[in-house]
C-alpha cells in the first residue's frame, strides 16, 4: 500500500537512512518524522517488530505524521530520496543495488532479528551512504547492524535511554561505543540535516585535500600517538582520510586545520577518532562457508597430527573476542565428532584494551544467537539476565591480551594463526612486517588463515596455498630474517607529506623496500668480513640485535630464555658492559675500554670493548651499539683508543651504584613503611570508633527493648 500526498520525481538517494524500532518505537518514529523536512534528499527505510497475526496500520498512522509517501515495501521495489518504507509484517527486508528484497521469516531458524538483518544488508550494499538509527524497543536487535553500518563509514544515531519508552535497543546500540550521536527523537532531524550537508559527505569536497597538508597530518598522527601509543602513519591513506571525514562530519568542522587543533583540545576526541581508526566488526563464524572449510578439512587434519603436547592459536586483531571464541568452539566440536582429547590454547590479541575487556568477560548480547544454531547456543553458552555469557569451558580456552601486532614480540610454535581483516588497513610495509611475524611464529605445517580480501603478497616462498578462495595456507617451515630500519628524519623531512600519503606512494614504497633489502645484504657482509662482532641493547640492556660472530663473546645461561647482555657475557665483560651501557645512555657520549681479558679456547686474549649511542628516532626506544674488537688488532678510527680496563676501579664504581640504588630503595621503603603505620593507626582509630558506635546501638537496642516490654505490659 502506497500512501502519497503528491508526486514526486524518482531521484537517487544522497544517503539511506535505516530506522530500526521496537516496543514503544511508534512514538518515537512519529516525533521523529514530525520534525523532518520533506525535501532532504534522503531515503527512510523503517524495520519495526510487527506481530504476525495482525494487519499493520504504519502507512495510515506515519502518513498523518509526514509529508513524504509513505509505502508499504514489496519485493523489488526501488529506494527513491524522500520516500519512506516500512516492513510488512512476516517478513524480513534486505536491500540489494538499492532495491528492497523481500524475504519470509524463517519458522525453523530460532531467534529473528530483523533490524540487524536489515542494517548489515544496507552497510554492505551502500557502504558510506548508510545512516542508522536505533529507537524504543527491548532487546538487542539492530547492535550488530550498527556496528556493520559504521565499519563501512556511515553514522549512527541512537535514541537516549531516558526519552525510549523502552531502553533495551538503544542500551545495547549504545554499549558498542560506535554511536555517534544519542538524542531524543525529535532532535535527531536537526542534526542530521547538519551530518549529510557536510562538504565532505556531500561530496562537495574531495578527500586528497587532507593529503596535502602535510604538517596537519604530522600534527595529528603525533597527537594520536602520544595518547594512545598506537602509529598510524603507515595505515592505508584511504582508511585514515575516510575516518577523519566522518570525525569532522560528526563535528561540523569544515576545515581540517582546524579539525587538528580541535584534536589537541579536546582528549575525548583524539579517543574518538582513535575507536574511530580501529572499529572492527566480527561476529562469531562469520564468513560460514571459509570456517567450514578450515574446520572439516584441515583443523581435523592438525589435531589428528599433534597429539604429544599442548596445541596453540593465535587471533591476531581479535576485536572483542567472536572470533577467537568460533575457534575454540569448533575445535571442540572437531574432537568431540572424531573422538580425540587435545590441549588447546588459543591466544586472542588486540591493539584495543576496550574492546579486550569485552572479550574476557565472554559478555554478549542475546543478537548473536542470530549467528549460532540452537545446538551451539545450548551447549556453550548460558543466559545472564537478558545477554548471553560463554561457559566456563571455553572461556578457560582461551587468553586474550593487549598486544601491538606491529611493535610487540611475536608469540611462538603457533599452530593456526587467524588474521582476518585486519591486514586491508595496512600499507605493503607494514603487511611484509606482519607476515614474517606470522612466519616466525608458526610451527612447520601450521596453519595462517586470512580474510577474503587478503593474501600473502610476496611471502609465496615461506606459505603454501591451501585453498586459495578461503585465504587458508600451510607454513612451509622456511626461516627469514626481520630486519626492519629506522629512519632519522630531519626538521626539514618532517614538513614533507608523512611517507605514506605520497600520490606517488607505490613507487615509493617500492623504492624503500628495495633499498632495506640492499641495507642488510650489505650490512651481511660487512658483518662475516670487515666489521667486528658487536651487538645493540636497549636501556634496559637487553641485546636487540646480533652481527657477526659472536662465539666467545657471549654464552647462553641456564634458566629462562633471556637476552641481558651482563647474563649473557663471558668472562669479566659483564661489569664494563652494564657501567658502560648505563653511562652512555646516561650522557648520550660515546665510551671505549681497552685491556679486557677474555679467556677463549684455553687462551687468555685481551679485548677492546667500543660503545656508541646511535642516533634516536622519535617513537622508538633510544639504542646503543656494542663493538668487541681483539687488541692485536689496529683500533677503528672512528673511536679514540680508550681507556684502560682497571677490573678493581670498575667493580668499586659498580658497588659504589649499587650501593646508591641500595640507600635510594631502603629511603622509599622506609617511607612507605612510615606511610603504613600511620593508615594503620587511622585504621585502628576508625575501627575503635566503630566498636563504640557498635555499643551505643547495642545500649539503644536494649532501651528500646525495655521500652518495648513496658508497653506491652500496659
Amino acid at each position: 500500500m502506497t500512501t502519497r500526498k503528491k508526486k514526486t520525481a524518482s531521484q537517487r538517494p544522497s544517503h539511506f537512512v535505516g530506522i530500526g524500532a521496537s516496543a514503544g518505537g511508534l512514538e518515537a518514529i512519529e516525533a521523529f518524522f514530525k520534525n523532518m523536512p520533506p525535501r532532504s534528499n534522503l531515503a527512510f527505510i523503517v524495520v519495526q517488530h510487527l506481530s504476525p497475526d495482525y494487519k499493520s496500520l504504519m502507512v495510515e498512522l506515519l502518513s498523518k505524521k509526514t509529508e513524504m509517501p509513505v509505502h508499504r515495501a514489496e519485493d523489488g521495489m526501488e529506494v527513491l530520496a524522500d520516500n519512506v518504507y516500512l516492513i510488512p509484517p512476516k517478513k524480513n527486508l534486505t536491500i540489494f543495488h538499492g532495491k528492497l528484497v523481500l524475504n519470509d521469516k524463517g519458522s525453523t531458524q530460532g531467534i529473528n532479528l530483523p533490524i540487524d538483518i536489515f542494517l548489515r544488508s544496507l552497510a554492505e550494499d551502500q557502504a558510506e551512504r548508510t545512516i542508522a538509527i536505533i529507537l524504543s524497543g527491548t532487546g538487542s536487535d539492530g547492535t550488530r547492524g550498527v556496528r556493520a553500518i559504521k565499519e563501512l563509514g556511515g553514522m549512527v544515531m541512537v535514541q537516549s535511554e531516558e526519552s525510549a519508552k523502552f531502553d533495551g535497543m538503544p542500551r545495547a546500540a549504545i554499549s558498542t561505543g560506535v554511536a555517534d550521536y544519542v538524542l531524543p527523537p525529535e532532535k535527531m532531524p536537526e542534526q542530521l540535516l547538519a551530518y549529510v550537508a557536510h562538504p565532505y559527505v556531500s561530496g562537495e569536497r574531495q578527500s586528497d585535500l587532507l593529503l596535502q597538508d602535510a604538517d596537519a597530518l604530522t600534527r595529528l598522527f603525533a597527537e594520536l600517538r602520544d595518547k594512545t601509543r598506537v602509529d598510524f602513519t603507515h595505515y592505508k591513506p584511504s582508511t585514515i582520510t575516510r575516518r577523519i571525514e566522518r570525525r569532522m562530519s560528526v563535528n561540523q568542522i569544515g576545515d581540517f586545520e582546524n579539525y587538528v587543533e580541535y584534536l589537541q583540545r579536546y582528549p575525548g576526541e583524539v579517543q574518538a577518532l582513535y575507536r574511530d581508526l580501529l572499529i572492527g566488526v566480527t561476529s562469531f563464524f562469520r564468513d560460514p562457508e571459509a570456517m567450514q572449510e578450515l574446520e572439516e578439512k584441515w583443523l581435523t587434519g592438525l589435531l589428528r597430527r599433534i597429539s604429544d603436547r599442548e596445541i596453540r592459536f593465535w587471533v591476531a586483531g581479535c576485536s572483542t573476542g567472536e572470533e577467537a571464541y568460533t575457534l575454540a568452539i569448533m575445535a571442540k566440536e572437531a574432537m568431540e565428532r572424531h573422538g580425540l582429547s587435545r590441549v588447546i590454547k588459543v591466544f586472542a590479541t588486540d591493539i584495543d584494551r576496550d574492546a579486550i575487556m569485552t572479550a574476557s568477560s565472554g559478555v554478549y548480547p542475546e543478537s548473536i544467537a542470530g549467528d549460532l544454531t540452537p545446538k551451539i547456543v545450548a551447549k556453550y553458552f548460558y543466559h545472564k539476565e537478558e545477554k548471553l555469557q560463554i561457559a566456563r569451558h571455553l572461556r578457560e580456552m582461551v587468553v586474550f591480551a593487549q598486544h601491538n601486532l606491529i611493535k610487540d614480540p611475536p608469540f611462538t610454535n603457533i599452530d593456526l594463526i587467524s588474521c582476518r581483516n585486519l591486514l586491508i588497513y595496512l600499507q605493503p610495509v607494514l603487511q611484509q612486517k606482519v607476515f614474517d611475524m606470522f612466519n616466525f611464529s608458526l610451527n612447520p605445517d601450521g596453519l595462517l588463515f586470512l580474510g577474503s580480501s587478503e593474501s600473502i603478497g610476496e611471502m609465496g616462498d615461506c606459505f603454501e596455498a591451501l585453498h586459495q578462495k578461503h585465504k587458508i595456507y600451510r607454513s612451509l617451515g622456511k626461516a627469514r630474517s626481520m630486519h626492519y630500519d629506522i629512519q632519522v628524519r630531519s626538521r626539514e623531512e618532517r614538513r614533507r607529506p608523512a611517507p605514506g600519503f605520497d600520490v606517488r606512494g607505490r613507487d615509493r614504497r617500492q623504492a624503500e623496500s628495495d633499498a632495506g633489502r640492499i641495507i642488510r645484504q650489505y650490512l651481511q657482509v660487512a658483518g662475516e668480513h670487515y666489521l667486528p662482532p658487536s651487538v645493540i641493547v636497549n636501556e634496559r640492556l637487553e641485546i636487540v640485535h646480533f652481527f657477526g660472530d659472536m662465539q666467545g663473546y657471549f654464552r647462553i645461561p641456564a634458566g629462562p630464555a633471556e637476552y641481558n647482555i651482563t647474563r649473557m657475557a663471558s668472562g669479566e665483560m659483564a661489569i664494563p658492559l652494564a657501567t658502560g651501557i648505563q653511562k652512555v645512555f646516561r650522557t648520550g657520549e660515546t665510551l671505549s675500554y681497552t685491556n679486557i681479558r677474555l679467556r677463549q679456547n684455553d687462551e687468555e686474549r685481551a679485548i677492546r670493548i667500543r660503545i656508541w649511542p646511535m642516533p634516536e628516532a622519535r617513537g622508538y626506544e633510544p639504542l646503543a651499539a656494542v663493538f668487541f674488537e681483539q687488541m692485536d688488532r689496529p683500533p677503528v678510527a672512528l673511536f679514540d683508543e680508550g681507556v684502560s680496563f682497571n677490573a678493581g676501579e670498575e667493580a668499586s664504581q659498580r658497588i659504589r651504584d649499587l650501593e646508591q640504588e641500595l640507600q635510594f630503595a631502603r629511603e622509599n621503603l622506609q617511607a612507605t613503611i612510615e606511610e603504613l603505620e600511620t593508615s594503620n593507626e587511622e585504621l585502628q582509630a576508625t575501627n575503635e570508633e566503630l566498636l563504640a558506635s557498635n555499643e551505643e546501638l547495642q545500649s539503644t537496642n536494649e532501651e528500646l527493648q525495655s521500652t518495648n516490654e513496658e508497653l506491652y505490659t500496659v
